[in-house]
């Protein structure tokens, strides 16, 4: 197997498959995506490995989606040959169907039928915090940066999994504003497992997902199985698969060209800073972010070119 943004290896009973495009901050194209679904289905049918490791080179966990350069090459093998997408069942035609398609994806992670560990360290954003969540386990650096900034000016979250992981009243600022909260929060509200100080979070990870590995592959995936199929009974599929066309609805609201509209006209940092401007965080933090921008309105763009989403 020849992989182009992944790496990925074995060391006996575990997998670690690492997103390897830290120039990017492990923007997650669709080829990128569409390598890891290829990997996590190589280690799921290895019957020497038991638990699958999911971790990140460079600076940030993922920045979240890739907006510049999703687009797979017609000649990767590792997207549906129609639509350029990982095939996770439909080509998913037709307009906003982006929610809906990564959403589907996440899914194959869920019935995987063996557990993947995110390790997660810096930042951990939009589309990345996607992918974190619905991998069995969090294990992250106490000082990661946990957020999800375009709900400020894009569109809702395509996976609306705050609910699902957060206590109410965070659950909302979590989805409402987009702040980013620390590793170490994140462990104190019940979304991931352990926080840990960055330099030893590859140590700590390896010796959890080890100890997790003395258990044999059926018992894991039975486990796994009783586990999901309880929050299957409470709903999860239909509330996630609900915000997915929320998310679509959100993409054609008056407002929702004005950020598209940025990025064709003066580039992605720009429209980043203009976004995060009056938050003074991420590209907002920059002396050229216009920190006192009035709130998005009616543009004259035709509504719903946000596209993908975050």
């Amino acid at each position: 197997m020849t992989y182009e943004d992944i790496k990925y290896e074995t060391d006996g009973r575990l997998a670690f498959i690492t997103l390897n495009r830290p120039e990017k901050l492990n923007a997650l194209s669709n080829n990128l995506r569409g390598e890891m679904i290829h990997a996590m289905k190589e280690a799921e049918a290895t019957p020497e490995v038991g638990v699958i490791i999911l971790r990140s080179e460079g600076r940030a966990f993922s920045a979240g989606y890739d907006l510049q350069t999703r687009e797979a090459s017609p000649d990767s093998q590792y997207v549906h040959p129609r639509s350029l997408l990982p095939d996770a069942g439909s080509t998913h035609p037709g307009p906003m169907e982006w929610a809906r398609h990564v959403t589907q994806t996440n899914w194959v992670i869920w019935e995987l039928a063996k557990p993947v560990v995110a390790q997660v360290h810096g930042y951990c954003l939009a589309g990345g915090t996607e992918l974190a969540t619905i991998c069995d386990f969090r294990i992250v650096a106490e000082d990661a940066q946990i957020g999800y900034p375009p709900v400020r000016a894009m569109t809702t979250m395509d996976m609306i999994w705050s609910p699902w992981h957060l206590p109410m009243a965070k659950a909302r600022e979590f989805a409402y504003i987009g702040d980013s909260f620390s590793g170490a929060k994140m462990t104190e509200l019940g979304w991931a497992n352990y926080a840990i100080p960055a330099d030893d979070l590859a140590t700590f990870t390896e010796g959890f997902a080890r100890r997790m590995a003395n258990v044999d592959n059926d018992m894991l995936m039975y486990s796994k199985r009783a586990v999901n199929r309880q929050y299957e009974v409470m709903g999860i599929r239909t509330g996630l698969w609900s915000g997915t066309e929320i998310q679509g609805l959100s993409s054609y609201r008056p407002a929702a060209a004005e950020f598209s509209t940025r990025m064709k006209e003066e580039g992605l940092k720009a429209a980043l800073e203009w976004r995060d401007g009056p938050f003074k965080d991420f590209r907002g933090a920059y002396d050229s972010a216009p920190q006192n921008r009035p709130v998005a309105a009616s543009h004259s763009s035709k509504p719903g070119s946000s596209g993908y989403g975050a």
